[in-house]
């Protein structure tokens, strides 16, 4: 079965917040040396934060039909603004303002899941 597309009415509004999660293994010693390695092969993970600011209800709940139809643990696949591939992503995180215009947050996790 095919990764489902995220496709939003729009691009997020600017300020799209991008952060890694560096997952390492420390090891401390009596002298206060430390000694890291990474966790595993894919030990950063994106973390990215991204709002829809001026959405109609119609817009802001089709976004939030789609991240609640993957519960927060299906992954799904969406292209960041000026990446030349999309990425898997999870979303378990997001909040629907409704008004005129109505709002989008989103916490979106890379996902490195086997399995399409």
């Amino acid at each position: 079965m095919p990764l489902p597309t995220f496709n939003p009415p729009m691009r997020p509004s600017a300020g799209t917040g991008i952060a890694p999660e560096v997952s390492l293994r420390r090891a401390s010693f009596g002298d206060g040396y430390t000694q890291a390695s990474p966790s595993g092969l894919n030990h950063v993970r994106r973390i990215v934060r991204l709002e829809w600011s001026y959405l109609t209800l119609t817009e802001a709940q089709a976004i939030d039909t789609f991240l609640t139809a993957r519960g927060g643990y299906q992954a799904f696949s969406y292209q960041l603004n000026g990446e030349a591939e999309p990425r898997r992503w999870t979303c378990s995180e997001w909040s629907v303002t409704d008004g005129h215009p109505s709002q989008v947050r989103a916490v979106f996790k890379e996902d490195f899941s086997p399995g399409g």
